[in-house]
């Protein structure tokens, strides 16, 4: 994939597929320290240890659709190929949590890319689920967690609608640049 971001959002959708209710996203990136440390946690059905073992092979997938399953697979070597790390921890009717762990500085490191738009996708798609996404840099960090906007509406305004949307861009956009130094 181009973008990590998109490793995410494959990953997120592997979350909603196994019936999170709450998908947390989180970044931790720093120039100074030169990582950047990528967590998708949900609290879904759980891998059995064979499972997590299958899932980072490629030619294994739950899906009926297609053969293989390169989403993983792919993640797991971008972090790799930096000279990083990954590293999948599931239980059973508890969940699971992925950590890919990358070096910044590294000539094979895969751009970040548009997180915020796949935060604000996976919302938009999924508005039934809860996300709490929390983006760290060198300058700050802040969190968006949909719990609270929820509590914020009430439950009559769904998160998908098109003013609450905007809001939620207008936000994350406003943060990245606190976090960037812009």
């Amino acid at each position: 994939m181009r973008e990590l971001s998109l490793n995410v959002m494959d990953v997120a959708q592997n979350c909603i597929t196994a019936k999170a209710t709450l998908v947390t996203i989180e970044v931790v990136e720093s120039d100074k320290d030169d990582f950047l440390d990528i967590y998708v946690k949900d609290n879904g059905c759980g891998m059995t240890k064979e499972q997590v073992e299958s899932v980072i092979d490629p030619f294994f997938t739950t899906r009926k659709t297609r053969k293989v399953g390169l989403g993983v697979p792919l993640f797991k070597m971008a972090a790799e190929q930096t000279g990083g790390s990954f590293n999948i921890d599931s239980t059973v009717n508890v969940g699971t949590t992925i950590y890919a762990h990358f070096i910044k500085s590294s000539v094979d490191m895969t751009p970040l890319g548009d997180i915020n738009s796949t935060v604000k996708i996976l919302i938009q798609c999924n508005p039934h689920i809860d996300f709490v996404f929390s983006h760290k840099a060198d300058c700050g960090e802040f969190t968006l967690d949909t719990r609270e906007l929820r509590e914020v509406l009430g439950s009559d305004v769904p998160l998908n609608t098109p003013d609450v949307l905007m809001w939620i861009d207008g936000f994350l956009e406003e943060q990245s640049n606190i976090i960037y130094g812009g």
